[in-house]
């Protein structure tokens, strides 16, 4: 387990109010990736209760989901051909009305989009926190929502941005790619925020993030491969009688 520095972590200096402020400690968490950072972020005022961590998540959600369906509009007006159906072809329009059904369900869905995302962050960061104490870790749930929401929510709002590109013939190609990398220098971010947070090593911080994910992916294979296991000889049955019918 590696040593932690004896000088007491300072708060950093204050930053803006408002949104400035807001921006500046996103842009610190992305781009000054260390422990010390991410410990400076667990130490401020805000980490202490769940308000700000809720706020941004909730603010980069609803954002997310209208700058994606404003982009969806701009494109289908402006008739880029797409690898998937777009809304106007859907609904037997043109690119017009396509526009004006992506914008018009961004507006009324974002803020869902935003609650939705608010609930599953708050579940992934209490699952990840009661791993964490798991492996002796000692942060608290809201110091680990606030480090963890500085890291994700300038990448929830890139990919916004990147989201309606992905069904643009060759350009789905650059944004897949670009998603995928982004994706893990977040998760190494957030290994290294859950790392600082509760002051383990890199292994616990390791299994912290990971370990929830693979038993998820385990308990729904096992779930899929029951439901399959059980239907199977109905399914086989329905088969053998289409077959049987047919001249």
């Amino acid at each position: 387990m590696n040593e932690h520095p004896n000088e007491p972590i300072t708060t950093g200096p204050s930053n803006p109010a408002g949104m400035a402020g807001w921006f500046s400690t996103w842009m610190t968490a992305v781009t000054k990736p260390n422990e010390q950072t991410y410990e400076m972020l667990a130490a401020r005022p805000e980490a202490m209760s769940n308000n700000t961590a809720f706020t941004w998540v909730f603010v980069a959600g609803t954002a997310s989901a209208l700058i994606s369906g404003i982009l969806q509009a701009i494109l289908e007006l402006a008739g880029v051909p797409s690898t998937s159906p777009s809304l106007g072809e859907l609904f037997g329009g043109g690119s017009a009305q396509g526009g004006a059904l992506s914008l018009g369900i961004a507006i009324c869905v974002s803020p869902i989009a935003g609650a939705i995302g608010t609930l599953f962050f708050a579940i992934g960061v209490g699952i990840i926190q009661w791993v964490a104490r798991m492996f002796k870790g000692t942060g608290t749930f809201s110091q680990l929502a606030y480090t963890l929401a500085a890291v994700s929510v300038p990448f929830s709002l890139v990919s916004s941005i990147l989201t309606p590109f992905s069904g643009v013939q060759y350009l789905n190609i650059c944004t897949g790619l670009l998603s995928l990398g982004l994706g893990l220098y977040v998760l190494v971010l957030e290994v290294m925020a859950v790392k600082a947070v509760n002051k383990f090593g890199w292994g616990e911080a390791a299994g912290s993030v990971l370990l929830p994910g693979v038993v998820l992916c385990c308990c729904v294979s096992i779930v899929v491969f029951g439901i399959i296991g059980a239907l199977g000889p109905a399914i086989n049955d329905t088969f053998n009688s289409i077959q049987q019918s047919l001249p």
